[in-house]
């Protein structure tokens, strides 16, 4: 199936000379969400092995990361924008084109040594991803990889990771 022929680009969006690529129409045709989850979850098996947890970011890294996390049998892990969890967070701060962000995550969320995967729905800059994988680092948890739909590799993202294997769908 050709998923990108079911992605939108929007032009200036959300500024000018940014070219969006708008995963809703992914999303709302059954047979390409389907087909999207089935391969990322063959790939992820295949390249990664046994998962204990999927982490995804807020907010569409939980649109993929819990339908994957069911498909490999393993337990999803939200990272959220400050204040957005109830228990004890860890947290990271990471700077942006216009300044510094912070991610959270539960502190009892992932076990000593658990194998863990990153999901989202694109990796552009890298920073967000990034920074998701120093919190799991910080818990003595496995990073074993991420996986992303699209990278946009004009932009340098993955070279900002950590040197583990990452799987993607589609590359812009």
């Amino acid at each position: 199936m050709d998923l990108k022929s079911l992605i939108r680009d929007i032009p200036d969006f959300p500024k000018p000379g940014i070219l969006f690529r708008d995963i809703t129409t992914l999303l709302r045709n059954p047979d390409g969400l389907r087909h999207t989850i089935d391969t990322l979850t063959q790939q992820c098996k295949d390249t990664f092995g046994k998962i204990d947890y999927v982490v995804g970011m807020e907010s569409r890294g939980f649109i993929f990361g819990t339908p994957l996390a069911y498909q490999l049998g393993a337990g999803f892990i939200p990272v959220r924008k400050p204040g957005k969890l109830p228990a004890a967070v860890c947290c990271v701060e990471y700077e942006l084109e216009y300044g510094v962000d912070r991610l959270e995550m539960h502190q009892d969320a992932l076990g000593l040594g658990s194998r863990v995967l990153i999901v989202d729905d694109l990796i552009a800059t890298g920073g967000t991803a990034a920074a998701t994988a120093q919190l799991v680092q910080q818990t003595g948890s496995e990073l074993v990889g991420f996986a992303f739909i699209i990278e946009l590799k004009g932009l340098g993202g993955k070279e900002k990771l950590p040197e583990l294997p990452i799987v993607t769908l589609i590359e812009y």
